[in-house]
């Protein structure tokens, strides 16, 4: 679907866990293609060293924003460890407005309704996997009006996975726009542009993948005092996920 003027444009994010170089990267690349409406789909901050920057640049560059399940549990859900690290370095404010994110986004684009959440229909802190049975892929398109959620959608966005994913339950597009700061699927940032033109049900969805200055992360990783800081270091360099357990002294 080629672009033409009058055409919507969004750049959906995810998943930025206080990665600002992955995050101001990605900016960089969303300017160069002229996209101005930049939704983001959760986990703001936890896992990296900068909360506090990603979260400043969330709310003054960002136009719809929901709620990830890092930013539940940094705003006061849980108290690990790797939660109070980030909780620390935030104003009060801060705080709030990750408490007082929205759950999700539904959204009508060319005559269908369009489902955005972080983690899945259910709830935050439940998944949906691209192996999930078929019954629970359906289920996810359901409403749920215990989150907000009222429409019986026709396609889902959502995020918490780390990696980029699109498939068709049904006839209805299941889309996954993988992570900014924290891919599992690679080592590089991945965002989703969506288009949709106005006068049909035509949609596209694309996947950008780019470098950044991963050196300055790490840097600041080191330099942060923040736990679990080779395990963060790990998944930034390989990919792949390091389970977090508490040690003394770290």
């Amino acid at each position: 679907m080629g672009y033409t003027p009058g055409m919507i444009r969004l750049a959906i994010l995810a998943d930025l866990h206080a990665n600002l170089a992955a995050t101001l990267a990605v900016h960089a690349d969303v300017q160069r293609r002229g996209l101005t409406d930049i939704w983001v789909l959760g986990d703001l901050v936890g896992k990296g060293p900068r909360p506090r920057e990603v979260l400043d640049w969330t709310q003054a560059h960002a136009t719809r924003v929901i709620q990830g399940n890092w930013d539940a549990r940094v705003a006061g859900a849980t108290h690990r460890p790797q939660d109070l690290w980030p909780r620390s370095r935030l104003t009060p404010a801060g705080l709030t407005y990750l408490a007082e994110l929205p759950y999700g986004i539904e959204e009508q684009f060319g005559g269908a309704w369009w489902r955005f959440v972080h983690a899945s229909s259910r709830g935050l802190f439940h998944r949906l996997y691209p192996h999930s049975s078929l019954h629970d892929q359906l289920e996810s398109f359901a409403p749920n009006p215990t989150f907000g959620l009222t429409q019986h959608a026709d396609a889902l966005v959502y995020a918490d996975m780390h990696e980029a994913l699109l498939l068709d339950v049904e006839g209805r597009p299941l889309i996954n726009c993988g992570s900014v700061g924290n891919p599992l699927d690679s080592t590089l940032p991945c965002y989703l542009i969506l288009e949709f033109d106005p006068h049909s049900p035509a949609h596209s969805a694309t996947f950008v993948r780019l470098t950044y200055d991963r050196d300055d992360e790490i840097r600041a990783a080191e330099e942060s005092g923040m736990p679990f800081t080779r395990e963060y270091i790990a998944e930034l360099l390989t990919g792949a996920y390091q389970k977090r357990r508490a040690r003394t002294g770290e």
